[in-house]
């Protein structure tokens, strides 16, 4: 080999170790940066025969679809979680002490005292107060879970900016990175932008990925909807603000497509904008279901009826807006929205709360204690009875078809619970599985600053012996201009 090559293979050598030395000096200074995958300086052979380094992105499309799809489905739990609690929060604390059931049971006791004892007065004073406390209650879980659908409904229109946000900033980086691998430039720094921001998406919505010629990518949802190519696509979204029992929320359009809301306790639900559509629009109106059929039976089971015939039933203890009973098991939406004591029973409106034990609020063929024994207990009994009695329920509350207005409360609050079981299960799980992908993703494209170091050793072990080629080449060059 002539001192000339020598020198130039040298030389060659000491660039190749530089352009080395700036790839892992970027990758050290960039161990703690969020999304940077690391790079490495690959050698290869050109066509001289020569040592060329080129950067390369050390990525893994595998594991980041792995990432993504965990992200999204532990996003999703966790924002259905969050509103379960929030729904399990109306109900008091793990007793439910501020639940239906809960004053409904003291109504049950409050009754039974009564009968036992109808000539005390205290006690239907008692009685028309422990009313007045499943009336509250219930009124109370109602505005709650208006509330909860509204902040729901709240969530989904600063989740749909954000989506929106983030596919501009998408447009604008993908375009770079395109235009940086057709002129042959260095797209690397741009493709961790546009991976940070796939990653962020992920989180509102599932998203899938397809990869094209010059690093080109499109994004469609986990069901096959176009989210951005070559432009982004329009997410849509009208916030309803608030809500009643009847109130039905707007839905999510992407590219004209509503987006599908989860189902289940371990939902099926990508990202939080479907968890916050299936708690707006399916449990969060369910529980309000279960509520009105409670509110509805409490009106039946309370109900005056003709002391003759025994029909004709009109609200007595309890009553609405409507001013009427509705029996036959048909669900009537919106009715714990208006539900209340009557006020002919409490004392500070001008009410009278031993009409619990005579009847007679709806006129004197209502009224069952015609002698007015202050002993009298036939009326009372009967309500007491009519609590545990079942009667037909709507089934499209989801707590089966008949019941007695105790089970029907006590079962709401069990099927809260079970979604929440569920639910709670299915979030530790997939948060697992979403950190685990994580950190299989990372170990795999971030930079560990062990090996940089060590890789460094070498890289300046080379620059070394290059330097000392170098030398050794300048000094026999020296000898012979002397020979000369």
């Amino acid at each position: 080999m002539s001192l000339s090559s020598t020198m130039s293979t040298a030389t060659s050598s000491l660039g190749n170790t530089s352009t080395q030395s700036q790839v892992l000096s970027k990758n050290i200074s960039n161990s703690q940066t969020e999304g940077y995958v690391k790079r490495d300086a690959v050698t290869i052979t050109n066509n001289t025969g020569g040592a060329q380094v080129l950067t390369v992105r050390s990525d893994d499309p595998v594991l980041q679809k792995q990432m993504l799809s965990a992200q999204s489905q532990a996003e999703g739990q966790d924002t259905l979680n969050t509103g379960l609690d929030q729904l399990k929060s109306l109900y008091g604390g793990n007793n439910y002490e501020s639940a239906p059931s809960t004053y409904i049971t003291k109504l049950r006791d409050a009754m039974q005292s009564y009968a036992a004892q109808p000539s005390e007065r205290s006690l239907a004073e008692t009685a028309v107060s422990a009313a007045q406390d499943v009336a509250n209650s219930i009124s109370a879980t109602t505005q709650g879970i208006s509330k909860v659908r509204a902040q729901a409904d709240s969530d989904i229109s600063d989740d749909v900016s954000k989506l929106n946000d983030l596919l501009s900033q998408f447009q604008t980086v993908n375009e770079a990175v395109t235009k940086a691998t057709a002129s042959g430039g260095d797209p690397n720094d741009a493709l961790d932008q546009r991976d940070k921001i796939v990653s962020d998406i992920s989180k509102l919505v599932g998203v899938s990925t397809v990869k094209r010629g010059n690093n080109d990518m499109a994004l469609y949802t986990n069901d096959g909807t176009v989210l951005f190519d070559k432009l982004p696509r329009k997410v849509s979204f009208e916030s309803t603000g608030a809500f009643g029992a009847t109130t039905s929320g707007n839905p999510v359009y992407i590219d004209g497509v509503p987006l599908k809301a989860g189902t289940g306790g371990n939902t099926s639900a990508q990202g939080s904008i479907a968890a916050s559509l299936q708690i707006r629009d399916t449990i969060a109106p369910q529980m309000q279901q279960q509520l009105d059929e409670t509110a509805r039976s409490l009106v039946t089971t309370f109900s005056e009826t003709d002391a003759t015939s025994g029909d004709s039933p009109l609200p007595g203890l309890f009553t609405w807006s409507d001013g009427s009973t509705q029996d036959g098991g048909t669900l009537v939406p919106g009715i714990s929205e208006s539900f209340k004591v009557n006020d002919a029973y409490v004392t500070s409106k001008n009410g009278d709360p031993t009409l619990l034990r005579d009847g007679g609020v709806n006129g004197s063929s209502y009224k069952w204690n015609t002698t007015g024994g202050v002993s009298y207990s036939k009326l009372l009994d009967s309500y007491v009875t009519g609590m545990e009695n079942k009667h037909d329920i709507d089934p499209a509350v989801g707590l089966g078809d008949t019941s007695n207005v105790m089970d029907l409360s006590s079962n709401s609050v069990g099927w809260l619970e079970s979604y929440r079981s569920a639910s709670d299960s299915a979030n530790e799980t997939k948060a697992a599985l979403s950190q685990r992908a994580t950190e299989a993703y990372q170990n795999k494209t971030g930079v560990n600053l062990d090996e940089e170091l060590s890789k460094m050793l070498d890289v300046e072990q080379s620059y070394k012996a290059s330097t000392k080629l170098i030398n050794a080449v300048d000094e026999m060059l020296k000898s012979l201009l002397e020979i000369a």
